[in-house]
């Protein structure tokens, strides 16, 4: 009877095993979130570690944030499927890298390929500014080499296409340099002498009368130096320089030149009466009254000088526009110039 039970129980465990599924064929929870992972590299297809990679669903705003391995290795699990994705990986020095968007399927282990990070371009930020002094000041020292034949100082023109103005500094600095320099000394020398030579004004002869003389023309050129090209200018905020053309027909240039005394460049850039020039010729034969011979002052002096001043400056407008510029060396190319 034992036995029996024994049968009987053996037999509907047999049964129960027959009646389920072969072992491995047993049925698993279907799985509901994928992976995503990679590898991130440079052009080189070498590893860069620490990357910072994000996943981010196109349509969403909570990103999943991690960090590279050592290898650059990178793994996101429990991904939803069904869902397009996007990942954005950065690492220093270089440039961010973008995947095309990414869907999952259930279960899936997505390896996204194609992970390689470029070296970031290097930027460079210029910051570009004009500075009116600054390119004032560069275009005075150019002006301040300028020699004809590289001797007479021919520092009263500016042969830039745009010119920066003159601070006042700048101005008395001009007229400081073109007094004191030797040719300038020695241009006096000469005119001394052939007023001496011509018996103008009246000294007589002699040493002294030379002498004499020679103090009247530094006195003169002096004054005409300050005040046309320094105090003046300064005072009416105008430019005492001659602006070389250079360019255009014949007749332009001249008509420039020979407008020249009587129409200044403003500090401000326009076009103006050049009360500058006209008074400072004014301004100089009405100072001569007050050491010239006394048989040579008197409004004569001032009505007969004033005009020969003028008339000088024409010509040597004309003479710096059609000849000078030619044998002038000057200080090179500078900013503000074209």
């Amino acid at each position: 009877m034992k036995r029996l039970y024994i049968d009987l129980g053996a037999a509907i465990a047999v049964a129960l095993v027959l009646s389920l599924p072969a072992l491995g064929q047993i049925p698993q929870a279907e799985p509901r979130t994928a992976t995503v992972m990679g590898t991130v590299t440079d052009v080189n297809d070498d590893a860069i570690p620490d990357a910072t990679v994000v996943l981010k669903e196109v349509e969403g705003i909570d990103p999943r944030t991690i960090v590279a391995t050592g290898n650059g290795m990178f793994q996101f699990n429990d991904v939803a499927p069904g869902i397009t994705y996007q990942l954005s990986i950065s690492a220093k020095d270089f440039a961010d890298w973008t995947s095309p968007p990414i869907m999952v399927s259930p279960g899936q282990f997505k390896i996204v390929t194609g992970i390689q990070l470029r070296i970031a371009s290097a930027s460079t930020i210029v910051d570009v500014h004009y500075d009116p002094i600054e390119v004032a000041t560069e275009q005075l020292k150019a002006e301040e080499k300028q020699r004809v034949f590289g001797i007479i100082p021919n520092f009263y023109v500016s042969y830039q296409n745009d010119p920066a103005p003159l601070t006042a500094k700048m101005k008395f600095q001009l007229a400081l340099k073109v007094s004191t320099d030797p040719v300038t000394a020695a241009g006096v020398f000469a005119v001394a002498s052939a007023k001496q030579a011509g018996d103008t004004p009246n000294y007589g002869q002699g040493w002294t009368a030379y002498g004499k003389r020679f103090g009247l023309t530094a006195a003169d050129g002096f004054s005409d130096i300050m005040i046309g090209g320094a105090i003046l200018p300064s005072l009416l905020h105008q430019d005492p320089r001659y602006f070389y053309q250079g360019t255009g027909t014949s007749g332009s240039r001249v008509r420039h030149a020979m407008f020249s005394p009587f129409v200044a460049r403003g500090d401000n850039g326009k076009w103006q009466p050049n009360y500058s020039s006209l008074g400072g010729d004014l301004a100089v034969s009405a100072l001569a009254n007050l050491y010239y011979p006394r048989s040579n002052r008197g409004a004569g002096l001032v009505f007969v000088n004033f005009p020969i001043g003028t008339a000088e400056r024409i010509g040597t407008s004309l003479v710096q526009e059609f000849l000078l510029g030619r044998f002038t060396r000057r200080g090179g190319h500078v900013k503000g110039s074209e």
